[in-house]
């Protein structure tokens, strides 16, 4: 059990054994010893390896054995085998400490995913793939409005939702998983809000599109129709833009991208795909984006990012009832005691609790 999670430990932090054994001070003879669970490590080489790892000791013990399933990456492959495995061991360590959580509380609080009944069997259009999303906002109780935080709504619903600071190359735009059989999604957590908040959209859409698609249907185009149907229904788009348009001014779209949590790019697929802008007037505002170099970074304030929620609430609710000390919620947490009992004042709760 201990070398699974040594060698889980080493390919999440990107280490071939000769990088660990040089950064523990041990032999990449002995390293794969133990991964092969040949020899037992003692308690001052674990302590060196947590060290040159960046864990715990105490993650070389737990019994939880994480597999993701049905790995899905909106954009892999550019990218080294070496950095998805560090993706994927990253996303697998904080599932362990959210199942060790639930684990934990007598009756946990998160619900059961379940997809929205009544959702049409065959999706034959990229209309209906908005009907779709249409039907999933009123199966939730949303309305029409734009969603003020869209971590907190995929969480009540359900769905797990985890950040890594390792998704920051631009060839890499998230993944999503089944993790006994709940659905996890994973964004970048310093991504932009709107970058996040379409990648979750696009996630969402996959999970509610499945096995619906007829074959003349692209499932990814399908995705991107549901995110942005779903980020901001069609009678609210034509609300705010109007029925017809030859021009859409940038300062009116940084508006909008602020107000629904939609890039300004994504507003213009969006008035495209509702023929509010026609091909024409569509080409024109792409190639304005694009003189401007707009098209990978938008002018204005960025979109703050947002920040998963539950799970740090979850742990104080364990700490307040005694089903948890001071210690285990700070593992938990994955931060020094002495941070987390800063983080416990009241008066650093709104600038830190959910950072």
């Amino acid at each position: 059990m201990i070398g699974e999670r040594i060698q889980q430990a080493r390919k999440a932090s990107g280490l071939s054994m000769r990088d660990l054994a040089a950064k523990a001070g041990i032999s990449a003879m002995a390293i794969s010893k133990y991964e092969n669970n040949k020899n037992t490590p003692s308690s001052g080489v674990l302590l060196a390896m947590s060290k040159a790892l960046g864990v715990r000791t105490e993650y070389f013990f737990r019994q939880a054995k994480i597999e993701l399933k049905e790995v899905e990456y909106r954009k892999h492959s550019e990218l080294p085998k070496k950095i998805l495995n560090k993706i994927e061991g990253d996303v697998i360590e904080q599932i362990e400490r959210y199942l060790q959580l639930e684990e934990i509380l007598p009756t946990s609080p998160i619900k059961t995913f379940s997809l929205p009944k009544g959702l049409m069997a065959n999706v034959e259009s990229y209309i209906e793939v908005e009907k779709i999303a249409l039907s999933v906002r009123k199966s939730w109780d949303l309305g029409c409005n734009p969603i003020p935080d869209f971590i907190d709504t995929l969480e009540e619903r359900g769905i797990k939702v985890f950040q890594s600071n390792i998704l920051h190359d631009d060839k890499f735009d998230g993944l999503a998983a089944q993790v006994n059989g709940t659905p996890v999604i994973v964004v970048g957590k310093e991504w932009p809000g709107d970058r996040q908040r379409f990648t979750l959209a696009h996630e969402l859409g996959h999970l509610m599109l499945a096995n619906r698609l007829t074959e003349q249907l692209d499932e990814e185009k399908a995705a991107n129709r549901f995110a942005g149907a779903f980020l901001v229904p069609a009678a609210e788009a034509i609300k705010e833009l109007g029925e017809s348009r030859s021009w859409l001014e940038p300062v009116e779209l940084c508006v909008l991208k602020h107000t629904y949590g939609l890039s300004m790019r994504g507003w213009i697929y969006r008035a495209s795909d509702l023929g509010i802008l026609n091909q024409s007037a569509a080409r024109k505002m792409w190639d304005y984006f694009r003189s401007n170099e707009w098209v990978k970074t938008e002018p204005g304030e960025p979109l703050p990012p947002e920040r998963p929620k539950l799970f740090k609430q979850l742990v104080f609710h364990a700490l307040a009832e005694d089903l948890i000390g001071e210690s285990k919620a700070a593992e938990l947490l994955c931060m020094p005691i002495v941070n987390f009992r800063k983080l416990r004042k009241v008066s650093n709760c709104e600038q830190e609790a959910f950072n």
